[in-house]
């Protein structure tokens, strides 16, 4: 008897275990890290599109800039940014151009969901930056905002660096993943930067 109730108990589990989406494996890096814990790295997202086709929406949290001129993902949903730069204003401490946060970012999430067929309670979200920072900061605002399946691509769109400052490690380009310079404008973001009230 005993025996038979452990048997069924490691089925149960093992059924449980199989059914699950996935759960990629917990970066080290802390900003990559999400409130959600789904993460996906970029190699694994075309065969988890493929497996959730209709069921997925791919965005692009990366600036407009970044998606004309580095290239994006061919399978690619939707750009739209957390984030604009500034070209007027300059960021000493980062040596970039300055940031103003995408006031819009919520609004156009959900307009690119609803446009599916889908609602933030059954669609699922992958969401890709340069590296994976900034898809993390996006999915934590989407979770606190009512959102339950939001991936993170920690390694990102173009991957981390390497010890000559060079970004060859891993992402979406060197995992050998179909992306491209030609831009559609349906996945483009033609949002005009709105500044906080």
């Amino acid at each position: 008897m005993k025996i038979t109730t452990k048997l069924l108990a490691l089925s149960a589990a093992i059924a449980l275990s199989t059914t699950t989406i996935y759960a990629g494996e917990k970066p080290a890096n802390p900003k990559k890290q999400t409130s959600l814990n789904l993460y996906l790295s970029a190699k694994e997202v075309p065969a988890f599109l493929e497996k959730n086709k209709g069921k997925t929406v791919f965005i692009d949290v990366r600036t407009p800039a970044e998606i004309e001129f580095v290239g994006h993902a061919e399978g690619l949903d939707k750009n739209i940014p957390i984030a604009y730069r500034i070209y007027t204003k300059f960021d000493e401490k980062k040596h970039r151009y300055g940031t103003m946060i995408n006031q819009n970012f919520l609004d156009e999430v959900a307009a690119e969901v609803k446009a599916k067929g889908l609602t933030k309670d059954n669609a699922t979200l992958i969401l890709m930056c340069r590296s994976g920072d900034r898809s993390a900061a996006s999915t934590n605002l989407l979770a606190k905002n009512g959102y339950k399946n939001v991936y993170t691509v920690t390694d990102g769109f173009e991957g981390n660096k390497d010890k000559n400052g060079k970004r060859t490690v891993d992402g979406w380009k060197n995992a050998g993943n179909p992306w491209t310079y030609k831009n559609k404008k349906e996945i483009m973001n033609f949002s005009k930067p709105v500044t906080a009230k």
